[in-house]
C-alpha cells in the first residue's frame, strides 16, 4: 500500500521525476507543503466516493468484514496525470452514484 502511495506521490508530483528541483529551503519547504495539501485533497474526494458507494444498497449487501477492513482512501488508480481536466465553476461537482 506504501508503495502505491509512494508512486502516487510522484505522479502528481512530477517535476524532475519527483524530485525537489531546487536547493533553495524556502522552496523545498513550499513544494512540500504544496504536495501535502494535493495528497489531502485527494484523500478527501476519495473518501468521498468511497462513501458513496457504501450508501449503495447493492454495495453494502456484497461488502464483508475483511472488504470493511481493507477500504482505505489512500488509492490514486483514478488519477490522470497527463489527461485533460474540465472544469464548470457554475456547478457543483456530484460525486453521488448516478441512477
Amino acid at each position: 500500500m506504501v508503495e502505491s502511495w509512494n508512486r502516487g506521490n510522484q505522479v502528481i508530483f512530477f517535476g524532475k521525476g519527483g524530485d525537489i528541483a531546487t536547493n533553495r529551503r524556502d522552496e523545498q519547504e513550499l513544494s512540500v507543503l504544496c504536495l501535502r495539501v494535493l495528497q489531502a485533497a485527494l484523500v478527501y474526494v476519495n473518501t468521498l466516493m468511497v462513501q458513496d458507494v457504501l450508501t449503495d444498497d447493492q454495495w453494502a449487501k456484497r461488502m464483508t468484514t475483511v472488504d470493511h477492513r481493507g477500504l482505505t482512501p489512500w488509492f490514486w488508480s483514478h488519477v490522470a496525470p497527463y489527461g485533460e481536466v474540465r472544469l464548470n465553476m457554475n456547478r457543483r461537482l456530484s460525486l453521488l452514484i448516478a441512477p
